[in-house]
């Protein structure tokens, strides 16, 4: 793993290499691009939480994490969660830690907010990245998003 990551705001000065930022080609039809990513914080500026991810200088990843979202749409209950909500690892940086940095640093972004849980979704099957998620310890929770399988992590 590299040592020397670290997560940086996306500014003016950067936007342009986040949006640059490709994946893998086979991994395209699991994660959205950077660009439609940074639209929807844009739109949902009140939970979302993007950064890049650096390794030193260098733009290796994109993430996107979303907090204290109500996740059923409930007006009566809420039910607030946060997680992750996009990870994009630049494709010849994948296999070096980068996108478990990305995982530890969004669950360190929702303790330091008093959560003791974190989220993420996945596209289902082989191509997909649930091996990835459940290595770091999340667990399936039975739902499902968007035709995506729903994983939680305890922080605890």
């Amino acid at each position: 793993m590299t040592t020397s990551l670290r997560l940086a705001e996306v500014t003016a000065d950067n936007v342009d290499a986040a949006i640059a930022l490709r994946i893998r080609p086979d991994q395209e039809h699991l994660v959205q691009p950077v660009a439609t990513s940074l639209a929807e914080a844009y739109v949902h500026r009140a939970v979302a939480w993007p950064r890049l991810i650096l390794d030193g200088d260098r733009l290796v990843g994109f993430l996107m994490a979303f907090l204290d979202i109500d996740f059923e749409n409930d007006a009566k209950e809420h039910h607030l969660r946060s997680g992750l909500w996009r990870l994009n690892i630049a494709a010849d940086e994948q296999g070096r830690g980068c996108g478990r940095f990305a995982v530890e640093s969004v669950a360190s972004e929702i303790r330091r907010r008093g959560g003791n849980r974190m989220y993420v979704t996945w596209h289902p099957g082989d191509d997909g990245p649930e091996g990835f998620y459940l290595g770091l310890g999340f667990r399936t929770t039975g739902e499902t998003s968007g035709g995506q399988t729903v994983g939680v992590l305890e922080l605890g």
